[in-house]
């Protein structure tokens, strides 16, 4: 086994141990009767201390010690997920999506077996397709199909990942039936959606720690995601470089195609006032001004620097639920943020070949999810 730097001597190791000749990462407290210890970092990187072994051990049974937490380690579920955040191809992944990885993985490693060990814990080699359809069926019977579905999506990543690695022969998790997740695919009334942007321009004029206030951003976004077909994140990621003599240039995500939004009044009166917004936030907080247009961002927080998605959502949640509770809107007439895509979709004038134009989708299918308008038709025969 591979020994770290040379070790200084410790009088309280026991005398029948050669101290040079230890392995690696193993350690002595001779408190009490003395214990041999080792320290590992858990999943949120703290270190941890295991006993492993009193102090009447031969060295030869510390060597074999360590040589079977080796071998039981690299084969673990816990190493592989370990292995996989290390690698080039997470670090490659969005922020939310590592964000939801995360979760995943701890949702996983913490499982309980009938073994008395955490799935973590276990080899991953010896995981089947039917353990894993039991997890995920248990999970969403649970009442969570939405967690149930995101779990396996990690699994197959980090399975498939590690069988391209060596780590594995083969990814049980392929082929894995998903649970039905509920399809929440809300349609903003036209009505309630009006009174909330103007209700979010209102309020975003208040003082910010003024009661009833809100973020002075938060209707220009709503006004843009949903005149340009936009998610959320789409929008405060807009800078002045997609400001274009013709109208506004798009920065989708997903696969989607990037279009022009051509000018209408509502479109540059509500660009324009974020543009304005902007201004009396870097004024206030004395932000250097970003030299390159791509630098500076519409959409800006009250620090004066770019926008967070989780701070949006934030905003977002807490306008929505005071609207609710003050009558401005009825409960059932909620909605999400990313609903306002939905919605513009959906009143764009024209066809079903022009709504997806209009909304990037390289997919027809997508149609299905986004465009929720019912087709006016003439009759079979006069």
């Amino acid at each position: 086994m591979k020994r770290g730097r040379p070790r200084k001597h410790n009088p309280h190791i026991p005398a029948h141990v050669d101290q040079s000749a230890l392995p690696r990462g193993i350690y002595f407290d001779h408190r009490d009767s003395g214990t041999w210890y080792t320290l590992d970092l858990d999943h949120d990187n703290k270190q941890r201390r295991r006993n492993v072994a009193p102090a009447s051990v031969t060295l030869a049974e510390l060597h074999n010690i360590m040589q079977d937490r080796a071998g039981a380690d690299r084969g673990t579920l816990r190493f592989i997920c370990d292995q996989f955040e290390t690698s080039a191809q997470y670090k490659k992944l969005s922020a939310s999506t590592r964000k939801d990885y995360q979760y995943c993985r701890q949702v996983l490693v913490s499982i309980p077996t009938k073994v008395g060990k955490p799935l973590g814990e276990l080899t991953a080699r010896r995981f089947t397709s039917a353990l894993i359809q039991r997890l995920i069926d248990r999970i969403a019977d649970e009442g969570t199909p939405s967690k149930a579905a995101h779990v396996l999506r990690y699994l197959r990543r980090v399975m498939q990942w590690a069988r391209n690695r060596g780590y594995l022969d083969q990814n049980p998790a392929q082929g894995i039936e998903a649970p039905v997740e509920r399809k929440q695919r809300r349609l903003p009334a036209t009505a309630a959606m009006a009174a909330l942007i103007d209700r979010a321009k209102a309020r975003g004029m208040l003082a910010r720690n003024e009661k009833g206030g809100c973020p002075g951003y938060l209707g220009f976004v709503m006004e843009i995601s949903y005149l340009c077909r936009l998610r959320g994140i789409e929008t405060i990621t807009l800078t002045d470089a997609n400001e274009l003599p013709e109208g506004v240039l798009t920065n989708r995500r997903k696969g989607s195609r990037d279009n022009i939004v051509r000018w209408t009044p509502r479109l540059r009166a509500a660009w324009d006032g974020a543009k304005a917004c902007r201004a009396k936030v870097w004024v206030s907080r004395g932000t250097a001004i970003p030299i390159r247009s791509d630098r500076r961002y519409i959409i800006v927080a009250s620090h004066g620097g770019a926008l967070k998605k989780s701070s949006l959502d934030t905003a977002w949640q807490r306008f929505m639920k005071a609207a609710i509770e003050d009558g401005a809107i009825a409960a059932e007439d909620r909605f999400g943020l990313h609903d306002l895509k939905r919605k513009g979709i959906t009143d764009t004038p024209g066809n079903r070949a022009d709504k997806q134009e209009a909304s990037g989708h390289r997919d027809d299918s997508m149609m299905d999810v986004y465009d929720l308008s019912r087709p006016l038709v003439n009759p079979s025969s006069d």
